[in-house]
């Protein structure tokens, strides 16, 4: 079941969105050769305790870090380590964090110094994507508008969307129904209502969409060794368009 939230509720998200909002500021200010996504996450760790903000991946299942720090072929839930990033990398970060009772999840992937120029169409193609999927996020629209819109940018632009992880319906608790997969025909799903909360992440690979997840159970990457990209943003459904939550 959906589960629709109140105006009240919807504020009370804003909260938290907002503090993952800043957490991503505060992490694109250190990406840099150098630093280490262990130092990252220590940063966004001592961020959430100052704003007292509970980590949402922590603990997760087992995960052991409070970000996922994703680098070049890892697509998601990369852990947090010592090794120190190279100039001409890409790091994807997704956060999430919960206050006063509500989460807010959001990813970005951030260039490492210079970086070529197909990789950084990679990440505007993928930053693009998100952002005219959320534009489908309208009442009265189906829930795989926004898959097909996603598709569409993507595939257009020559690079593939993750099939084997999905965005989600995210409040209280930080996965609820709906799955919103980034693929698909429109006219599908559910009928979108004001009140749905929905974090919207689409997963852009350079080469083909295959995935496959290492021994440590969480790593993902490309099968194919390309590069992926990662953008998503909390949004709140409501009669005057969709907002998004995560942003500053």
């Amino acid at each position: 079941m959906i589960i629709l939230k109140s105006d009240t509720e919807i504020a009370a998200m804003r909260k938290a969105g907002r503090v993952v909002a800043q957490a991503h500021q505060l992490v694109s200010e250190h990406v840099r050769p150098g630093i280490t996504t262990k130092q990252l996450d220590t940063l966004v760790e001592e961020f959430f305790i100052s704003q007292n903000a509970i980590p949402a991946f922590k603990g997760y299942q087992g995960y052991p870090a409070t970000i996922c720090a994703s680098i070049n072929e890892v697509v998601v839930h990369g852990i947090p380590n010592d090794i120190p990033l190279e100039e001409g990398w890409i790091l994807s970060v997704d956060i999430g964090a919960f206050v006063d009772g509500f989460c807010g999840d959001s990813a970005w992937t951030y260039p490492v110094g210079k970086i070529d120029a197909e990789t950084q169409r990679l990440l505007d193609v993928t930053k693009r994507s998100l952002f005219l999927g959320i534009e489908k996020a309208v009442v009265g629209n189906r829930l795989s508008d926004i898959s097909h819109q996603i598709q569409t940018v993507v595939e257009s632009n020559g690079f593939s969307v993750v099939r084997d992880f999905v965005g989600h319906g995210i409040g209280r608790k930080m996965h609820e129904p709906p799955q919103i997969p980034n693929f698909g025909i429109p006219g599908r799903g559910p009928r979108l209502k004001a009140g749905m909360t929905l974090a919207i992440e689409p997963m852009v690979n350079a080469g083909n969409y295959h995935v496959r997840i290492l021994e440590d159970n969480w790593t993902t990457v490309t099968v194919d060794g390309s590069w992926s990209a990662h953008f998503e943003h909390t949004i709140a459904i409501t009669n005057d368009g969709p907002i998004i939550l995560t942003e500053l």
